[in-house]
């Protein structure tokens, strides 16, 4: 299969590494400089190579702020039967586009970032596949991310949206909460060093990738919650309610388990 990357990021060029094995793979971008780390493969910066190249399936890795932009650059330079795909971790807009553009398309989010995971194990790593996706873009991922050890989840857009709420939103709020409380430590403890490792990866991400995480829809909600205990815990602390205490540290164990 003839596939063509759009965006040499990190996940751009992870993708292209991990296919360009068995494909016949060419990866876009406009900034040349980003493609001098690509190999076992064709290197593009002008939009008329993507015509002569012709692909059969085109994965947009572009950052989430390019991702909508991206495919309106390169949708006049690929055939009507290329199947048309994004990894975006935010799906907003999305859906409307896909249901305008007249191509199939396949729409998935691996749950993982070269900041956290270890590319070469990724078996405790998880990816979504949106349902609403063409079938034989869908076979083609779940086939791919068996191979890389992902345990796979389908859920609908709308789904999407609200799992990334939960599962990403709570985090990057609760890590932004304690990074901006910060000052410098002469001798930091085991917890706060693992705080600050996970803050300071957190904050090496896009900004633009960040707000719109924070944007969802869903995202209040979740922060509702997290300000509900906050408020909870800090009564107990100053009321110095043993009882209470005991009972809240119960029901977090609980949570965890």
């Amino acid at each position: 299969m003839k596939i063509l990357i759009i965006g040499a990021g990190k996940m751009g060029t992870f993708f292209c590494d991990v296919l360009n094995m068995h494909h016949e793979v060419a990866i876009f971008d406009t900034n040349p400089d980003k493609l001098r780390f690509t190999f076992n493969t064709q290197r593009m910066t002008k939009l008329e190579e993507i015509k002569e190249f012709n692909p059969d399936l085109l994965i947009n890795a572009a950052t989430v702020k390019y991702t909508l932009k991206a495919f309106e650059m390169v949708m006049p330079y690929i055939s009507d039967s290329c199947i048309i795909s994004d990894i975006a971790s935010v799906k907003t807009g999305l859906p409307e586009f896909y249901a305008n553009c007249k191509h199939r398309f396949v729409s998935t989010h691996p749950m993982f970032g070269p900041t956290f995971a270890s590319l070469s194990n990724l078996s405790t790593e998880n990816a979504i596949i949106i349902s609403e996706s063409d079938h034989l873009g869908k076979v083609f991922f779940k086939d791919l991310y068996n191979q890389l050890h992902l345990n796979i989840f389908e859920y609908s857009f709308e789904e999407h949206d609200e799992t990334i709420a939960f599962s990403l939103s709570i985090p990057f709020a609760s890590t932004l909460v304690f990074a901006s409380v910060m000052k410098h430590q002469d001798a930091p403890g085991t917890t706060f060093k693992r705080h600050m490792a996970i803050a300071r990866g957190l904050m090496s991400e896009d900004d633009f990738l960040l707000s719109e995480i924070l944007f969802n829809p869903n995202t209040p909600a979740q922060l509702a919650k997290i300000q509900s205990q906050l408020s909870r815990l800090n009564e107990i602390i100053v009321n110095h309610d043993s009882e209470k205490m005991t009972e809240f540290l119960e029901e977090v164990r609980n949570n965890i388990k």
